[in-house]
């Protein structure tokens, strides 16, 4: 399957905690041949503490997570690849505001929210914005495979706010191609049938506004 074309140009994975976004973005950029962007969280020192401690580091986590994932993607989208011109994301950028809102008091959230506008103009909007939807049962049973220390604590209530955010903030996105897929039943890290379903999915062309598929 690998050195097909895409058929969109930007692809961006997102879904909650949990939900393998990280692992699908990988499988379509080498089947692909498309450049891969990664989110570098695990890089991020203030993540293992904001499990520790939320309301103490709220604040410096989201600041830190918009400065570099703005950094990651001015530069990674302003390449041109002549070889590999398709571009997969395991996010997208309005993740940024999505999460502080979640994680932030109403002061703290109203000033991020200013400046998350400010730089937001500037990036370019994917051409399709994928959400892999799960039940909090199987992102917690995810969640206890993938084995992250600070992650296993999680409780389900923010999982739910989380992903109760994402739907609020998707409804909201007029301009986007918007697929969401009900995963809860496929296996597409591990199962060559199911992430092939997936894939033509995904690659399937669609409108502007949101479409809903369980697969």
């Amino acid at each position: 399957m690998a050195n097909k074309q895409t058929l969109y140009n930007f692809t961006v994975i997102e879904g909650n905690i949990g939900a393998g976004k990280t692992t699908l973005a990988k499988k379509l950029a080498t089947d692909y041949n498309a450049r891969l962007i990664l989110e570098q969280f695990a890089e991020n020192p203030f993540l293992p503490k904001f499990y520790e401690n939320p309301e103490k580091h709220a604040f410096p986590l989201e600041l830190s997570f918009l400065a570099e994932r703005y950094q990651q993607l001015k530069n990674e989208l302003n390449i041109h690849d002549l070889f590999r011109p398709n571009i997969v994301s395991d996010y997208f950028f309005l993740k940024s505001l999505i999460f502080a809102q979640a994680n932030l008091g109403s002061d703290e959230f109203g000033l991020y929210s200013k400046l998350f506008h400010i730089i937001n103009s500037s990036l370019p909007k994917p051409d399709l914005f994928v959400y892999l939807y799960h039940d909090i049962e199987r992102l917690q049973e995810n969640i206890k495979k993938r084995g992250r220390s600070y992650e296993q604590q999680i409780p389900d209530n923010y999982l739910i706010k989380i992903q109760t955010a994402y739907f609020e903030f998707i409804k909201q996105l007029n301009e986007l191609r918007i697929l969401i897929v009900d995963v809860n039943n496929i296996d597409f890290a591990n199962s060559e049938r199911d992430y092939n379903l997936l894939q033509e999915l995904i690659n399937k062309p669609y409108v502007i506004g949101i479409t809903r598929i369980t697969a």
